[in-house]
């Protein structure tokens, strides 16, 4: 008989087995659109700024910079998922080092992983999507996302030498994104549901970890994502009030199966199978522990207020949400967590001029 970690490491086999390339196929129309001048204000300034937020990784980040390999992040090991185990407490210190590099390995190979499909989604909106002034915003998300796949690859393949295949549940959900042929559902799967969730993980990394570097990548990166998060919401509030009830139920169901995917997709069942440890074992523990809840809650931080603007809020969102015990975001304000997103970036870019000054004024 088949154990459940036999079945996950065949499926994980799989992916890697499908050697460096996946082929996502689906129909797509290309729309133009050839007016011109009257695109939304709210999009054009969001276009705007994005135009002018463009960045060059190789000059705004220190990549000199070192890492302490048994602790990448300089996190506490309250961030591990099973630092509250019996598991943990019988390991060594070197065994909790090879655990905290794996870790860290694990979730940037899937926040690359997760950035090229938002780069083969935001490509897609620029072709599918009907309004001018959304294609304008569209390409410049483009390139933020080529450039979020390069930070984070740069990070993994210089300075951890390490990477993960990208985890069956973020797959099922980028294929659900690229594969169908509806404009409006690439826009809810990435901009509102995938990258929502990206930056609060980001912005946990960001707020708990020492390490600079690491949190200078994410810092700058969710400077980034918080426009394209509000590029959805912008889009989709206009677009879902023209939908019938039925196709709004359908558009809900899909988010309620999006946001549970997301969930399981942090059980890090593929950490645990390198590492030789009881799978199965550490995600009941991680499943059932109350720090582990706790911060699965936090990761839907964005999308709940998201979907409550663009009025996907119906039953199944609301007992979905209230299941997961995170409807107390409902009333999060958006606009003052881009404003704190946007203050703490530049704040980074001030610490590294003053750092760069200091040292060429020492030499």
């Amino acid at each position: 008989m088949t154990t459940a970690n036999e079945a996950h490491a065949d499926t994980i086999a799989a992916i890697e087995d499908s050697a460096t390339k996946w082929s996502v196929s689906g129909p797509m129309t290309t729309v133009f659109d050839w007016d011109y001048t009257h695109g939304r204000e709210q999009l054009l300034r969001l276009y705007d700024k994005g135009t002018r937020r463009q960045w060059v990784a190789s000059d705004r980040i220190d990549w000199s910079h070192e890492l302490d390999p048994s602790n990448p992040l300089g996190a506490p090991d309250e961030a591990i998922p099973i630092a509250d185990s019996p598991i943990w407490l019988k390991m060594s210190e070197k065994e909790k080092g090879e655990v905290r590099q794996h870790a860290v390995a694990w979730q940037f190979s899937q926040f690359m992983h997760g950035e090229q499909g938002a780069l083969m989604c935001a490509s897609k909106i620029v072709n599918m999507v009907p309004d001018i002034d959304s294609k304008f915003y569209a390409a410049t998300q483009v390139v933020d996302e080529a450039r979020h796949v390069e930070v984070y690859s740069r990070f993994l393949h210089e300075k951890l030498d390490l990477t993960y295949p990208i985890n069956v549940h973020l797959k099922t959900l980028l294929d659900q994104a690229l594969s169908d042929p509806r404009w409006d559902f690439t826009y809810l799967a990435m901009q509102v549901l995938i990258e929502g969730l990206a930056l609060a993980a980001f912005g946990l990394i960001r707020n708990v970890a020492t390490d600079p570097l690491g949190r200078a990548v994410n810092a700058y990166v969710m400077q980034d994502e918080a426009r394209h998060v509000m590029f959805g919401r912008l889009a989709l509030r206009d677009y879902y009030p023209q939908l019938t009830q039925a196709e709004r139920d359908e558009r809900e169901e899909f988010a309620v199966e999006a946001c549970y995917l997301m969930r399981d997709r942090f059980l890090g069942e593929e950490v645990w199978d390198r590492l030789g440890l009881p799978t199965a074992e550490i995600v009941n523990h991680v499943r059932t522990s109350e720090s582990q809840m706790m911060f699965r809650g936090l990761l839907f931080q964005r999308i709940v207020p998201v979907l409550r603007d663009i009025g996907l809020f119906g039953p199944r969102i609301k007992t979905a949400f209230t299941d997961m015990g995170v409807m107390g975001f409902a009333d999060e304000d958006l606009e003052a967590l881009v404003e704190e997103d946007d203050a703490i970036a530049s704040q980074f870019d001030l610490e590294r001029a003053a750092h760069i000054e200091a040292v060429a004024a020492a030499e």
